[in-house]
């Protein structure tokens, strides 16, 4: 007997297996950890699952080729591009090689795969950025394979979708990588100024040279959640200031709230999001806006009953007859009422397919307004509400409908999305003022106002504002440049507040109801001197609840402002809207 033998330790036992000692044995590739939360998990259930944890819900980078079979129709995909010679411009020693090993390894030519699909039917132009070749960073291949197919799409009319995914520069190619960046940009800017949509989807990680050009240059951002986005990586970053960087700073989350990114969107919706926005960039000529708001005899007789301002000097009495009714301060007090309804309101009473965008692409996303597309009795318009809260918390967090700069710069953003697809413009006006603070001064709130109405004046689609509240001095004229502007009975448009008036005239704001007399602030007034083309009537105790009759009636009203006024080239338009203000 051998020596360590004599000293082993036996068991009467010893033929049981020990499942305390012992691993299970799990056939290989079947778990996978997660390298977020640590958690094991079952490959199959991930890659049915669009690639995220079932744990911790954590993101996965996802392959090129598996993230257009997400987004595609089965079989639609047709690759462009899909082989193009090495280049080594600066001659780089190993470069060669080091791509070889990639394309062996990760079946790619290279570091993004372009083409063409079709996503629930929308024919569009896919490029997708694959992180495992070289950490998708832009090379000359990458900018060419990107280039040529924006400019495929630009000589078919089809829109662009890029999912970014990139370290950045390829170091490899020195200052020929940098060029991509103009390159793309350049491509796009064509693309653009020819009219067609350009969708750029943020995923983990988007940073450098990629994030400086054609990531952050789409008509619409979208991002997957908790996605790392910014110029410098974290790592340079801290070092460069020497402190630790904030829990969250250049996550998708951190740039919807600086008003960079319109929507996060999670995996598993992206398919239907994408679709719907292709379907509502389709422009309503018109012919269709006119087929879509064919009025019956009923409506017209409806709104023949309640306007009339064409006929026998009807809107004389009718302006008098809502003068008389109540008083103006009454109709202050009303017009500031808590349940009175807010712009978000209308936009779900009379819209359909809402898909809010967010941010002025330069600072932040002012909740204070809530803008985005959506669908008028089938036709696509841009819509856009100063949003007051219903509760301290919402108003808190709007502001009070008080906007500042960069909720008017957001508002001008999305204008001139809509004039360059043909989408008419509807703005609910419903503000004490614009924002006034130290921050508002700092970031330009009076440039941002004068903005709003030079650009305004010269939108080349139809522009239709509706003051359903307060309409309160600059901040609301902001939003009120229009073909037309209409007023709810009980709502005030006006200079300044009655305080403030009187306040400054007189001052003494105890006097704000005098004021509000002498001001001409009620929309019988304003309709008398010609500030605004029509008075939408109310129901008394005007709330949510009983607001169904007042929709109707805009219903119909909008109905024939976008048929009367698409009708216009866009010439006429802006012609019209100068003289409009011009005979003021």
């Amino acid at each position: 007997m051998n020596l360590k033998d004599m000293f082993k330790k036996t068991s009467g036992r010893s033929h049981y297996i020990s499942l305390r000692n012992s691993r299970p044995e799990v056939p290989t590739g079947l778990l996978r950890k997660c390298n977020k939360c640590g958690a094991a998990i079952i490959a199959e259930d991930v890659k049915n699952g669009y690639y995220i944890c079932p744990k911790c819900h954590g993101y996965f980078r996802v392959h090129a080729y598996r993230r257009i079979e997400m987004i595609a129709d089965e079989g639609s995909f047709e690759e462009w591009d899909k082989e193009m010679d090495f280049v080594n411009p600066l001659d780089f020693k190993g470069y060669e090689e080091k791509i070889d090993h990639l394309k062996q390894r990760t079946n790619l030519n290279e570091a993004v795969v372009t083409g063409k699909v079709l996503i629930n039917g929308n024919p569009s132009v896919v490029g997708v950025c694959d992180g495992r070749f070289m950490m998708a960073s832009m090379g000359w291949i990458v900018g060419e394979k990107i280039a040529r197919a924006v400019e495929r799409a630009t000589q078919e009319k089809l829109p662009v979708i890029i999912f970014t995914c990139s370290g950045g520069a390829r170091m490899q190619e020195g200052i020929v990588s940098l060029m991509q960046m103009a390159k793309t940009s350049a491509a796009l800017r064509k693309h653009s100024d020819a009219g067609q949509l350009y969708v750029s989807v943020l995923t983990d990680p988007t940073t450098g040279g990629v994030t400086a050009s054609f990531a952050m240059l789409g008509d619409i951002i979208l991002a997957e959640p908790k996605a790392l986005i910014g110029f410098a990586g974290p790592r340079v970053i801290e070092q460069t200031i020497g402190q630790k960087l904030p829990k969250g700073f250049q996550r998708s989350e951190f740039l919807l709230d600086h008003g960079f990114v319109d929507r996060i969107v999670e995996r598993e919706e992206l398919k239907d999001v994408l679709s719907q926005i292709l379907e509502m960039h389709h422009s309503a000529g018109a012919a269709e806006v006119k087929a879509a708001f064919k009025k019956d005899e009923k409506t017209e007789d409806k709104s023949d009953a309640i306007t009339g301002f064409e006929n026998n000097g009807q809107a004389e009495n009718m302006a008098e007859q809502i003068k008389d009714s109540l008083s103006a301060w009454d109709r202050v007090q009303i017009s500031r009422k808590k349940d009175r309804p807010v712009g978000t309101d209308y936009i779900d009473a009379l819209f359909t397919d809402f898909m809010e965008f967010h941010g002025d692409r330069y600072y932040k996303d002012d909740h204070a307004i809530v803008g985005g597309i959506a669908y008028f009795h089938g036709i696509p318009v841009t819509v856009i509400a100063q949003a007051k809260g219903k509760t301290t918390k919402e108003n808190l967090d709007r502001n009070f409908s008080m906007p500042s700069p960069d909720g008017y710069r957001k508002a001008l953003r999305l204008m001139k999305q809509a004039e360059k697809f043909g989408r008419p413009v509807i703005c609910f006006v419903d503000t004490p003022g614009a924002f006034c603070g130290l921050e508002a001064e700092e970031r330009g709130q009076g440039e941002a106002i004068a903005r709003n109405l030079f650009e305004l004046s010269g939108l080349k689609v139809p522009v239709l504002s509706v003051v359903i509240g307060e309409g309160g001095s600059g901040g609301a004229l902001a939003m009120a440049v229009a073909d037309e502007v209409w007023m709810l009975e009980n709502a005030v448009y006006s200079v300044l507040s009655p305080e403030g008036f009187a306040s400054i005239l007189w001052k003494d704001s105890k006097r704000a109801s005098e004021a509000a007399e002498v001001m001409k602030l009620t929309a019988g007034d304003l309709k008398r001197l010609g500030i605004i083309e029509q008075v939408i009537s109310e129901p008394e105790d005007f709330d949510a609840e009983n607001m169904e009759a007042v929709c109707e009636e805009l219903e119909g009203r909008i109905s024939s402002f976008l048929a009367d006024y698409t009708a216009y080239s866009s010439e006429e338009l802006t012609a019209r809207r100068y003289d409009r203000f011009r005979k003021m």
